[in-house]
């Protein structure tokens, strides 16, 4: 689940999307954004689902699964679990949208066989999930929320800070670096076709985009020294090379020797359907620890 659309599938253990289904995040109230997930999941049911996956863009309580709060979306202290165990009767998992892509990522994606692992979702906000020492680190690592830019632009939704990697290198903010060149109509997906076909201006934004990324990147790097960074989510994907060699130019930068020349940024081998295949493996752990 993100902060614009829902999508949800049928998927196999080796990460293979059987059938799929997307739909528009709603934005009026939680019962809302609730009754839109039960028809996600309801949309896929048949004799083959045996538990079901939820990847959301929220805080968890980890010792209980219940969302806390989500930055982009009306989901506000929730047990989603005990609601989809009530409504389907089947085992339930429930994870961040961005580590169950980080989940995807190491165990099926770009990341298989990295002991150490940073992936980062950018959509409308930025999401970041680690694997450290071959465990996927299950606690909060709201890596969207990093300062990058002391006293910079307020972050957006229920954020309250400023700076955030999330305000500056956000499908979100690109889409406003989109409306600044070419007009109220323009977005994202318009800076990217303007860069592509050789517009410099839209070229150098995302090179700017780039830059907060990996400034944020070699910061983590010199905590946590991941193996490998993968970059994925709609907009890391669309936007590429653009922002991606920006992004490790800036990442290595910033870190400490040897990451300053050894770090690599690459882009999430499952695309936009890694979080829909972690949510997939949280609803098989969820299956297997029924058992």
């Amino acid at each position: 689940m993100g902060g614009t659309k829902i999508l949800s599938g049928a998927v196999d253990r080796d990460g293979n999307v059987l059938r799929r289904n997307e739909t528009e995040s709603p934005d009026a109230s939680e019962e809302a954004v609730v009754a839109a997930l039960d028809a996600a999941v309801e949309a896929m049911l048949g004799n083959d689902v045996l538990a079901v996956g939820f990847g959301v863009p929220a805080n968890l309580e980890r010792a209980s699964g219940r969302i806390l709060r989500a930055t982009n979306l009306m989901l506000d202290d929730l047990d989603l679990l005990a609601h989809a165990r009530a409504r389907f009767g089947l085992p339930v998992g429930v994870e961040n949208d961005a580590n169950a892509a980080a989940l995807a990522e190491w165990k099926l994606g770009a990341g298989r066989g990295a002991a150490n692992l940073l992936v980062l979702t950018l959509g409308t906000g930025v999401g970041g999930g680690l694997v450290l020492e071959d465990r996927l680190y299950r606690g909060w690592a709201e890596v969207g929320h990093v300062v990058v830019q002391a006293g910079g632009p307020p972050c957006q939704g229920n954020c309250h800070g400023r700076g955030h990697l999330e305000a500056l290198a956000s499908g979100t903010a690109a889409d406003a670096a989109a409306r600044d060149l070419y007009g109220p109509d323009a977005d994202a997906r318009t800076l990217v076709s303007g860069a592509q076909a050789g517009d410099a201006s839209a070229v150098a934004q995302l090179a700017e985009i780039g830059g907060f990324l990996g400034a944020a990147i070699g910061s983590i790097a010199n905590l946590v020294n991941p193996d490998l960074v993968v970059v994925g989510g709609g907009f890391g994907e669309a936007a590429g090379e653009l922002i991606l060699g920006p992004a490790q130019e800036a990442a290595r930068r910033e870190a400490l020797a040897p990451a300053d020349g050894t770090l690599r940024v690459v882009p999430a081998a499952l695309g936009s359907e890694a979080g829909l295949v972690g949510a997939a493996l949280v609803a098989f752990e969820a299956l297997d620890g029924a058992r």
